[in-house]
This record gives C-alpha cells, sequence and structure tokens, in this order.
C-alpha cells in the first residue's frame, strides 16, 4: 500500500492544485507546514518569520504573494489596525507553530519559562512560552475558519500541561472549539518517529455544524486523526556509501568500532567499555528501524549508521525529512532547517483530514 503523499518528490515536477482554500503560515522557517499544505491543494498565500535568513530561505523556495519577516506582535498589531491586506481576513487555516524550545524534554523547562531570550530563531529578545498566545491574539483579529497550531510533545508534559489548559481557554475567548492530538509521522506515511501536538481549532460558527460526543464530557467537532500508514525503515532509503552531510569526530570514530549490536546510542558503549558517560547524543542507526526525531541542532543529536561507519548524507536528511530533493537551502544548515519544520507529508495528511471532515462540507453547504 502507498502512502497518498510520496516522502520522495521534487518541488519542481509537483502540481499544487490550489483549489482547497488559503492558508497563512506563522514561525514560518523553511516552509515544512507550507509544503504539506500545497501537496493537499491548499494555497499558501504569505508567511511570517522573524529570522531574515531563514526567511530569504523560505522565500527562495515558495515565492509568497505576502512575505512579512517580523515578529509577530508587529503582526498583530496591523491586524487590529486592520492595515493587513483583505485576503488575510478571510482565511480557511492559520497555521502556526511557535518556537518550543522552553517545552521540549531535551531542554531546560520549567527553568527557563518566563524568561526573555534571545535565540536563533529571532533577531529580538523574546518570551518564548507566551508566542502561542501571541499567535491566538492574531487568531482574533484574523478570525480564519481553522487554526492549526504545532509544538512539542513536551507541552503535554508536567507542569507545563497547565500552558495547554490556557491555550483551550484563550482559543475559546477567541471564538474558537480547540482540540489537540498528539501525532507521529512514522505512522503518516513519513520515515522518521517525530512526536508532535498539534492543535486544531475551528471557529464557533462553523464548528457547530460538526459536534459530537467525544467522551463523557466533551462535546467537539469530530474529526478524525488516527493514521495507519506503511512504516518505513531506514533500509528503503539506505544507499551505501553516501557522502555524509557531516564528516565524524574522534570520539565518534572510535565509538563505532567499539559498538555492540542491540546498543541504542555510542553513550551505552563507551559507558559499557570505559565507565564514563559521553557521545550519548549520537544514536545508533538500525536498517530495520524507523530514524528516530531529527533534532534541528545536528551537533546535539547525531545518527550513526550501524552498518556502515558514518553519518546521515544530506540525501537521507532530506527523505527522511520528507523534504523534496531539489529543495534550496541557500547557506543554510540542512539539518537545521529540516529539523525545525514539521515534515511535509505529515502535515499534508492533516491538512487532507481538515479539508475532508470540515472545509469541504462547509463549502458544499454555501453552495
Amino acid at each position: 500500500m502507498k502512502c497518498k503523499f510520496p516522502f520522495n518528490w521534487t518541488l519542481k515536477n509537483s502540481i499544487f492544485t490550489k483549489d482547497k482554500g488559503t492558508v497563512f503560515s506563522c514561525f514560518a522557517c523553511g516552509g515544512g507546514s507550507t509544503m504539506g499544505y500545497k501537496l493537499a491543494g491548499f494555497d499558501v498565500i504569505g508567511c511570517n518569520e522573524i529570522d531574515p535568513k531563514i526567511n530569504e530561505v523560505y522565500v527562495e523556495n515558495h515565492h509568497p504573494r505576502l512575505n512579512f519577516n517580523c515578529d509577530i506582535r508587529k503582526l498583530v498589531t496591523k491586524a487590529k489596525e486592520k492595515a493587513l491586506p483583505h485576503e488575510l481576513y478571510n482565511l480557511n487555516i492559520l497555521d502556526g507553530s511557535p518556537p518550543c524550545s522552553t517545552f521540549s524534554i531535551a531542554g531546560n523547562r520549567e527553568s527557563d519559562w518566563r524568561k526573555e531570550k534571545k535565540f536563533r530563531e529571532g533577531q529580538s529578545k523574546q518570551i518564548l512560552d507566551t508566542l502561542f498566545f501571541d499567535f491566538i491574539d492574531l487568531t482574533k483579529e484574523l478570525k480564519p475558519k481553522v487554526v492549526v497550531a504545532e509544538n512539542v510533545k513536551g507541552l503535554l508534559i508536567g507542569t507545563a500541561i497547565n500552558y495547554v489548559i490556557k491555550i483551550y481557554k484563550e482559543f475559546d475567548k477567541a471564538g474558537y472549539y480547540c482540540q489537540h492530538f498528539l501525532l507521529n509521522s512514522e505512522n503518516m506515511g513519513v520515515p522518521q518517529s517525530r512526536e508532535r501536538v498539534f492543535f486544531i481549532c475551528i471557529r464557533h460558527d462553523l464548528g457547530i455544524n460538526f459536534l459530537k460526543v467525544s467522551d463523557l464530557f466533551n462535546v467537539e467537532p469530530y474529526i478524525k486523526l488516527d493514521f495507519d500508514e506503511p512504516k518505513t525503515p531506514f533500509k528503503e532509503i539506505y544507499k551505501p556509501k553516501d557522502i555524509p552531510m557531516k564528516s565524524m569526530t574522534r570520539i565518534v570514530s572510535e565509538g563505532w568500532d567499539l559498538k555492540k549490536f542491540g546498543e541504542k546510542c555510542m553513550g551505552e558503549t563507551y559507558q559499557r567499555v570505559t565507565g564514563k558517560r559521553k557521545a550519548f547524543s549520537y544514536m545508533y542507526l538500525y536498517k530495520d528501524e524507523v530514524c528516530g526525531t531529527l533534532a534541528a541542532h545536528v551537533d546535539n543529536a547525531c545518527y550513526v549508521i550501524f552498518d556502515e561507519k558514518r553519518l546521515l548524507s544530506k540525501r537521507e536528511w532530506l527523505l527522511i525529512s520528507s523534504f523534496p530533493s531539489d529543495y534550496n537551502f541557500l547557506q543554510m544548515n540542512p539539518g537545521y532547517i529540516m529539523g525545525m519544520s514539521v515534515p511535509p507529508v505529515m502535515m499534508a495528511q492533516i491538512a487532507q483530514r481538515i479539508w475532508e471532515y470540515w472545509l469541504s462540507k462547509l463549502q458544499t453547504t454555501k453552495e
């Protein structure tokens, strides 16, 4: 059984029908979500991205009609003043992936909350855990039919769940039914195990058409977001002697020579052999397994091929991330762009369901 959206594709040869409605993407990064919407038939009319270098990469690959290279708070101000193009006040979907490093289970979490910091994602200081609510403020002003917001799994862990509760409350105040789904890209046709939380919201006046009892306590607009696409193990994209995107360090090279089948990471190897803790961020990638999550900062989490003494190649990164093979990264680190982005095929699957369960029916009703 083939996936509806193949992970091996090109921008050049893709036909984007643009017949499913308009989308605007916030915190757009390199456009992983944008490509997903395009694959599903939506017309992505523009983006908002604070980092000028990343925005340049987005523009090079997607040629948006509307491009806002600025802090999202400036966009909110313009929206309140009704100073934005009229298309933005008639969107089918407002999309956003607010920077999420403060909620990541790999980060400092609570110790970083409510602190103003300057991150690579932006050129001005921001409190990253409030950006989600700036995004909801934009929602209040633009009033799109549907809102999709993506974030890390860590948002559902520990005291961070209080942010989820607040997100629900703020979306409700903004006039939206809100639901969240923890999805794994490996079940959606992506050769990567990547868990992400998606908040899928629909405006109250539209969502009332799809209300269904979801459990003993809630009535929500029904949408099916469970997926069972065939998993793609690494062996299906592996090519012997591919040129690695990054060379091995001495520690990694020596660790590979000492490895033992069954070990998950190089840290286990060194702890077994030397008793010392090091190289735990280097994971072994077995051909019969699906690749784990590719991190944005390639130096912090790398995959070492167990059967071949090398790291991943650019070609393998592209396929594992379901990025098109002709994507132009300009002078940016490809691993950073792909690690920061929602896998296009993952978003395409979600966008297709939104169309199938909600937007197509609203269009039929209107007609």
